[in-house]
């Protein structure tokens, strides 16, 4: 078995609200597979909950049975968000268990992606339809990475992915893992987006700029976050700081 190396956000697969109609759901540590390194993840999933009584999931995580229990008696699922060219490791599951949601991924996703994907719809710069009454999005490509950010409008919750980490050296039980985590750059309370990351926006400043200024435009009062600590308050200040690197 192997050992953790993050504390757990406990409990795992419980919906935990962060605003009103919008929930947190903590799931099981990943090794993911960078430079030779199998690098643990927690890993985290954002629900919102639609006005027609529809979830929105956000980066699903693993499906086990207690959450899809848990997640039955908030409403049934009607969208599933790969957000991200890295996220989307566990929405085949999810569309299997839920065939009549709508599957949206990041352009590029399906060339990148080392399993097969559901039939979706590509995430753009414009939210569709279906959630543009309470969710907005920008577009952020990149070359390591291309992500699609939300904003909930009625909770003015900002929805990230990887663009900010926020991992607790506290809760990092590997002495190594905790050293790599401040030397990414990626550490509470400065996180941020690693700097092998700012590294592959070099060539793309000026569209991720433009993006940022969007986000500070909405005036989000908190974020939530994929990995690591969520900001609870001050959402404006803690993405000037975060992305100082291209403001």
């Amino acid at each position: 078995m192997t050992t953790l190396a993050f504390e757990p956000y406990a409990p795992l697969d419980v919906p935990k609200p962060l605003a009103p109609e919008l929930w947190v759901i903590d799931g099981p540590e990943i090794r993911f597979g960078y430079v030779g390194l199998k690098v643990p993840f927690p890993t985290r999933m954002t629900v919102v909950r639609l006005p027609d009584g529809g979830l929105w999931l956000h980066s699903p995580t693993h499906p086990s049975e207690p959450l899809l229990e848990q997640l039955a008696a908030l409403g049934p699922v009607r969208f599933l968000v790969a957000p991200n060219s890295l996220h989307y490791w566990w929405l085949p599951a999810w569309a299997a268990r839920f065939p009549g949601a709508e599957v949206h991924a990041a352009p590029g996703l399906a060339r990148k992606a080392k399993r097969p994907l559901p039939a979706h719809a590509t995430l753009g710069d414009a939210p569709p339809p279906a959630w543009a009454e309470v969710l907005d999005q920008v577009l952020v490509p990149g070359s390591l990475l291309t992500e699609v950010d939300f904003f909930h409008r009625p909770t003015r919750t900002l929805i990230l992915t990887d663009l900010i980490e926020n991992f607790e050296p506290r809760r990092i039980r590997s002495r190594f893992w905790r050293l790599a985590m401040q030397l990414a750059g990626a550490a509470d309370p400065d996180g941020k987006a690693p700097y092998d990351m700012q590294l592959s926006f070099l060539g793309r400043r000026r569209r991720l700029r433009a993006a940022v200024e969007r986000m500070i435009a909405w005036a989000p009062e908190r974020i939530a976050l994929a990995h690591g600590r969520c900001y609870e308050a001050d959402g404006v200040a803690e993405l000037r700081r975060a992305f100082r690197w291209v403001l």
